[in-house]
């Protein structure tokens, strides 16, 4: 096998390099669209999230809230003492 043989089939720096920063980019767009997953949950104003609680409801005993202070469906800061439309009952 010659020089240009072995060249062709072996690859250069430049191409390992070049391939590296593609799977870097790749890489950081995969975690950026993991991070905006977060942007499918829906603004509090949507959700007629309020501070304070609806009677015996609030987000400290739904199904939905994740202590200390997050939900699963509402964006932003949840207080415990809050209440929103989506409301469910946490079993137990």
């Amino acid at each position: 096998m010659d020089d240009a043989q072995a060249q062709s089939i072996s690859p250069n720096r430049r191409t390992i390099i070049l391939r590296g920063v593609a799977c870097v980019a790749a890489g950081g767009a995969l975690i950026n669209a993991a991070k905006s997953a977060n942007a499918g949950k829906m603004v509090q104003s949507v959700a007629s999230y309020q501070a304070t609680p609806k009677g015996d409801q609030n987000c400290g005993n739904c199904l939905l809230f994740q202590a200390p202070d997050a939900c699963q469906v509402v964006d932003g800061t949840i207080s415990p003492t809050g209440w929103c439309k989506f409301w469910a009952k946490k079993a137990g």
